[in-house]
């Protein structure tokens, strides 16, 4: 199983890849939002979550609050790439790269409105409720085909 520092250090690294072709940078906001995705996605495909901390049901969309805490000081601002290394299966990057070639393209709003439009946060979306990671495999092997 995946590291969620892996996983988002994995989105940081595509996400200043694109930077270079002129895409804005990854806020916090933005990575909650596609590593909720990826863990959404690869439970769907693979039956079993790609990280082990859970996601609350937060005002603005899914949170993974331990993501939240380490990246907080950035408020608004892009994260910035620092070249920090990811242990992650092939499995686990091609995913998670799907998931940034989907979702990496919209803005972390768009990315918020998205989910608030889906059962795992409509069905929690009192502050702070962990979203079940059944409840999201259950969701998302409905967006597999």
């Amino acid at each position: 199983m995946a590291n969620i520092k892996d996983v988002a250090n994995y989105l940081i690294a595509l996400n200043a890849e694109k930077s270079d072709e002129g895409e804005s940078g990854l806020t916090n906001l933005k990575l909650q939002k596609l590593a909720y995705y990826a863990q959404g996605f690869y439970g769907a495909i693979y039956d079993k979550p790609l990280f082990e901390d859970s996601i609350e049901a937060w005002t603005h969309g899914p949170v993974i609050p331990s993501l939240y805490q380490e990246y907080k000081h950035y408020g608004s601002n892009p994260i910035p790439h620092n070249q920090s290394q990811y242990h992650l299966t092939n499995d686990e990057m091609e995913l998670i790269q799907e998931v940034y070639d989907v979702y990496g393209q919209f803005s972390a709003w768009r990315l918020r409105d998205l989910t608030h439009n889906e059962s795992p946060w409509i069905n929690h979306e009192r502050q702070a409720e962990i979203i079940p990671f059944k409840e999201m495999k259950d969701f998302f092997k409905t967006r597999v085909r």
